[in-house]
């Protein structure tokens, strides 16, 4: 698409300008940092040397890390560096872990040193002498402030005083400022409040830019951006405040990234808006044009949503997209409102650029400053910046701006730098070769001729299309769909899809979804119940009775009739449960990701060889009204899939959120029958909804006091639950602390601290407790966070679901001994509600708060002086459900996932938000009642029916056993007969390509590279007991299994052959010889702490009243059965452990070893 096409350069022409420059350029002299740099990062280990320098010995607060991490890198010291450095690198890696108050700060100036050309030192004795030896030479300088990570209002204001510092100085004309660094916590779902936000707080700054400019001194501001979401924004933002009155000729300018495809089409509603602003009289604006430098993090945003990356995804695609939009903006009549800044690096486009300019007369500057500014980072390849200059007069120079003291604040900035300085890919990675290697010059050459040939095929008038597209307001797509992967939530950065959230937030607040099938479901009687029961249990013989392909079409039919409700879906959650568009959006994902995924699963259970899946006939359902769609989805879901009829009775606080999710069911095809929605009139028919004998499995998701009063009414009730957590983040000294806070408060306060999973306890070691930085980002981040009501689109934190009482209003409000208030909770309704968060710290071990769930907004940090006591800490609470640390130390890491107790564990990230099959979810200890296994993932199907042996394994009897199984095999021998003999080595050699298969495996199905998402499977201590009259052979086919699971179990029967015995022992095993009354009454007494038992033979319904239907002990009773899928699952607790994989977006080894 070029514009005016005789214009075009010839490439010949450009290369030659090039040349020119090039030998220019060796006339002046080379600053020797940059040289250095540029030698460093040559060196094979150059970049890693130089990145964890910087992350690692730059960031941290506490000396010892950084020395640490100091001496982990002189290992690596790259050979290219001057060799006293190497040598001073090489000792003080020995001695800083020894003497790091004397090693760190030394080693942090020679670094500084290192980089130091690529920032300016803001420190006021310092940053006027250097803006005016910057600008000596004619350049303009474009300053832009760096500062800690934004997550709240007081950051925000922070940067944005500065900014305004800054412009105020007689020296400075120019500054850059991003809306992300002036506004915290923005959501795209609140646009126009964002917009109105943004131009408030913006607004002085221009409005003293106007003020000079009428004084006669100019003074520029850049609105930058740097994450794709922010785009529309940006503009919105940008034309706003520029229409206002008083600043009609104000010129001002705004940043457009070729690298994305909507930049052409930004470009060209930019250059409307300016020109009818011109018409008006009014002054230009100025876009610069860069290729755009965020491109790691818009894959890692692209990865975790499910999205298209919004970027091109070749670098070419993003060269020819610079020329696309710089080739239809450089005309003389675009120009006049619109000024042009070309930014970059690449000599090739330069004076691909500069011969452009000349071709079209845009070249030479007017009267009011040049149309067409060159403009390039401080620091970067001065000698052929100097040589640029001198052709196209002075250049603007990006500076940033750092206090020294503050310098870590600059790492994400220079880990791009160094990132583009060693990225083969990238023109700089040659920039000190260019002139002297004939090979990497052709290299640049050919690859922008290839970017200009692209360009040339472009149809006229032709504008690349947005790679972003998704429309919630199109028609759902024709046909079902088949196979599995993650539904992606909703993108808030497309317009559509913003106007259609506000649409349901409008409708929410009166919406009438769900009150009519609710109504309908109501059952006031015994006989009512009874009939449900009646017909659900008929109904399930019809739907076992289908092959698991036909049950799972069903399914997948149902996952799409959701997609197609999601606007309904979220509309009465807001309205009934009060969930926020941000907290309800992906709960629809979630539910839809059930259907499909349980849909899939089903089929597996036609697959286990040596073993037969028996359906539950009736399963009943009770979910919480935390999660008032994608649980009970969840759970009705799973029912159906593995064979089951399924009644529910959703929580009575979001009923109707229930029925509108069976709503969808029903219409995809699930026979009613076969899928009860019920509302109980009284106590009594609740106790027989989940007691009575037609019952033969029960889900819940509720509080482990409500599995307690569950098996009070029946001590033998199948029960199936995930309940409490108590759930904390550990912060060591190593950590990102800006990141930990972050994390911290999104884990704590989402959903109103209403989630399960959400951090409780934030568990501080060492230094951190002492940080001042971590306590002013996290209570920044906290205090900023925007309480309401859920229609506005603006709240980011909703109300609780009923007003506070008991545990959660003396949490709220009281304080134990030692405790103290960094944000004290207010309360914002008369009704109680509506609460700000909370958090207060010097929570004592084994206080009420150390160790009690209170389920709403309020945080609590405890200290531990070292990672051991923060792990006994995060270990003392009776939950295992989720936990969490921060930490960039492989050895803490590794440390804390070899110890931690909890089922779902997240590094370096929030702990709330799991996904189906990429962190299945689930608890340890008391977080879980029942079989154990995790709801979304590979098990969970298998504990909602039973297994019965169904013919020999499909394995060679002959294969391979681990050596204590096979001395078992050996002793069993002479103690069965010779078919059982064969069945248990067939068994065994089942239980061996299961190990290798599934359980022994650590797999990572999502495969997403800049999160690693584990699912592994840890040995757990189970009590077997064999039964009186139980079959010899089925006791040893149960060892063998519990042999190779690696499980620390204990054997009791009433005896055993003395081999068989003698066997077990060789390998620790206790064995113990009692009746089944002996061991009944010995085991009654466990009631009170977590137990697992695998029962073989024997009575479980007496076992269970002994027990007094404790949910601390599990009890897997089933047939034995000779697969090694079905029979090593007890003794192996599941584990998804979910790490950020990344740093700034690029690839980290934190993990590479670890797990």
């Amino acid at each position: 698409m070029t514009v005016i096409a005789d214009t075009t350069p010839r490439t010949e022409d450009v290369a030659a300008l090039v040349q020119r420059w090039l030998v220019e350029s060796e006339t002046h002299p080379v600053e020797p940092a940059a040289q250095r740099l540029s030698e460093v990062l040559k060196d094979p280990n150059g970049l890693a040397f130089t990145v964890g320098f910087v992350d690692g010995v730059m960031r941290p607060e506490d000396l010892r890390v950084a020395g640490r991490k100091l001496s982990e890198l002189s290992d690596i010291t790259p050979a290219l560096l001057p060799g006293y450095l190497r040598a001073a690198i090489k000792t003080g890696g020995f001695w800083a872990p020894k003497l790091p108050g004397v090693v760190v700060p030394i080693s942090r100036r020679v670094l500084r040193a290192m980089v130091g050309h690529l920032v300016l030192d803001a420190t006021p004795s310092k940053l006027g002498p250097a803006i005016a030896k910057l600008r000596k030479g004619g350049n303009r300088l474009n300053l832009n402030l760096l500062g800690e990570a934004v997550l709240g209002e007081r950051e925000a204001g922070h940067r944005l005083q500065g900014t305004r510092d800054f412009l105020a100085r007689d020296d400075v004309d120019y500054v850059s400022i991003k809306v992300s660094s002036v506004v915290s916590q923005l959501s795209m779902w609140s646009f126009d409040e964002a917009v109105a936000d943004v131009v408030e707080k913006l607004t002085p700054l221009y409005q003293l830019a106007a003020k000079a400019e009428a004084q006669g001194k100019a003074k520029f501001i850049n609105l930058d951006m740097e994450e794709y979401r922010d785009l529309d924004l940006t503009i919105a933002a940008f034309t706003s405040i520029l229409d206002q009155p008083g600043l009609e000729n104000l010129e001002a300018g705004i940043v457009l990234q070729a690298y994305l495809p909507d930049a052409l089409g930004a470009m060209q509603h930019l250059q409307e808006w300016a020109a009818a602003r011109r018409a008006k009289g009014g002054a230009p604006i100025k876009v610069r044009v860069v290729k755009g430098a965020n491109l790691a993090m818009e894959e890692v945003d692209a990865a975790i949503h499910g999205w298209p990356l919004a970027t091109y995804g070749t670098k070419q695609d993003s060269d020819t997209n610079y020329k696309r939009v710089l080739d239809w903006a450089m005309t003389p009549e675009r120009l006049d409102a619109v000024r042009i800044g070309v930014a970059g690096h690449n000599l090739f486009d330069i004076a691909y650029t500069w011969l452009l300019a000349q071709a079209r007369g845009v070249a030479d500057p007017t009267g009011a400053g040049p149309l067409v500014e060159y403009e390039m980072l401080l620091g970067m390849a001065t000698g052929q910046a100097e040589a640029v200059r001198k052709d196209v007069g002075r250049l603007l120079l990006y500076t940033p701006v750092v206090n020294p003291a503050e310098f870590d604040v600059a790492i994400a900035y220079l880990v791009r730098r160094l990132e583009e300085n060693a990225s083969p890919e990238n023109f700089m990675s040659a920039v000190f070769e260019l002139a002297s290697n004939p090979t990497l010059l052709t290299r640049e050459r050919e690859r922008f001729e290839r970017s200009l040939a692209a360009l040339a095929t472009d149809e006229p008038q032709f504008v690349p299309a947005a790679h972003r597209v998704q429309d919630r307001t199109a028609p759902v797509p024709d046909g079902t769909t088949t196979g599995f992967e993650n539904q992606a939530d909703t993108d808030p950065a497309i317009a559509a899809n913003r106007t259609w959230g506000r649409e349901i937030l409008g409708r929410s607040v009166g919406s009438t979804l769900g009150l009519d099938t609710i109504a309908i479901a109501k059952v006031e009687t015994d006989a009512e119940l009874d009939g449900i029961f009646t017909a659900a249990t008929a109904a399930a013989e019809k739907w076992a009775a289908l092959p698991a392909a036909d049950r799972a079409a069903v399914l997948h039919r149902a996952g799409d009739e959701l997609a197609a409700r999601r606007g309904q879906l979220i509309e009465i959650m807001a309205h009934e449960a009060g969930k926020t568009i941000a907290e309800a959006d992906p709960e629809i994902s979630e539910a839809i990701d059930f259907a499909h995924y349980y849909a899939e699963r089903a089929k597996d259970l036609e697959t286990v060889s040596g073993a037969e899946f028996v359906p539950s006939k009736v399963t009943v359902v009770t979910p919480p009204w935390n999660f008032p769609v994608a649980i009970p989805a969840g759970g009705v879901l799973a029912g159906l899939a593995s064979g089951s009829a399924v009644i529910i009775k959703p929580a009575k606080l979001t009923q109707r959120c229930g029925a509108v999710m069976v709503e969808a069911l029903w219409a995809a095809g699930v026979p009613r029958d076969l899928l009860a929605l019920v509302d109980l009139a009284s106590r009594d028919l609740g106790t027989r909804l989940v007691a009575g004998p037609a019952v033969d499995r029960v889900i819940l998701t509720g509080a482990y006091e409500t599995a307690q009063l569950f098996r009070s009414f029946r001590s033998d009730l199948p029960l199936l639950a995930e309940t409490s957590g108590k759930n904390a983040i550990i912060v060591t000294p190593s950590a990102d602390l800006d990141l930990a806070a972050a994390d911290v408060a999104r884990s704590a306060f989402g959903h109103a601290g209403q989630k399960c999973s959400a951090a409780s306890l934030a568990i501080l070691v060492g230094s951190v407790a002492d940080s001042k930085r971590f306590e002013r980002q996290l209570v920044d981040a906290v205090t900023s966070m925007r309480v309401g009501l859920p229609d506005d689109p603006a709240t980011q934190m909703g109300p609780i679901i009923e007003p506070a009482n008991g545990k959660l209003l003396t949490a709220l409000t009281k304080l134990e001994k030692g405790e103290r208030w960094l944000v004290e909770p207010r309360k914002l309704d008369d009704e109680g509600k509506q609460w700000t968060p909370g958090v207060k710290t010097g929570v004592r071990e084994g206080s009420y708060f150390h160790l009690t769930e209170f389920f709403g907004p309020v945080l609590g940090i405890m200290h531990a002086k070292d990672l051991d006591e923060a792990l006994r800490l995060q270990n003392a609470v009776d939950y295992g459900l989720t936990a969490g640390i921060h930490s960039l130390d492989s050895d803490e890491v590794a440390t804390w996932l070899d110890r931690v107790e909890a089922g779902n564990l997240y590094v370096n990230r929030g702990i709330t938000g799991a996904i189906v099959q990429r962190q299945p979810f689930g608890g340890w200890k008391r977080s879980a009642v029942g079989a154990g296994a995790k709801a979304g993932g590979p098990n969970y199907l298998f504990g909602l029916g039973e297994w019965t042996p169904s013919g020999l394994p499909v394995a060679a009897p002959d294969a391979a056993v681990v050596p204590a199984v096979g001395a078992l095999l050996d002793a069993a021998a002479a103690e069965v007969d010779a078919v059982e003999a064969d069945w248990l080595r067939r068994a065994a050699a089942s239980d061996e390509r299961a190990w290798v298969d599934e359980f022994g495996a650590v797999s990572d199905k999502s495969g997403l590279g800049v999160e690693r998402n584990i699912f592994r499977y840890r040995p757990v201590a189970v009590d077997v007991r064999i039964a009186e009259h139980a079959p010899l052979v089925d006791g040893i086919r149960v060892l063998v299994a519990a042999l190779r699971s690696g499980s620390p179990f204990t054997v009791s029967a009433p005896a055993l052959p003395s081999r068989v015995e003698k066997a077990l022992r060789a390998h620790g095993v206790t064995v113990k010889h009692e009746s089944d009354a002996a061991w009944t009454k010995r085991y009654a007494k466990a009631a009170n702490s977590w137990h697992r038992v695998r029962l073989v033979g024997g009575d479980a319904a007496a076992l269970h009243e002994a027990l007094d239907g404790s949910p601390d002990v599990a009890v897997w009773s089933h047939a034995v059965t000779g697969a090694g899928r079905v029979e090593i699952l007890p003794f192996l607790h599941e584990q998804a452990v979910s790490i950020t994989n990344h740093r700034f977006g690029n690839p980290t080894t934190l993990s590479d070893g670890v797990i």
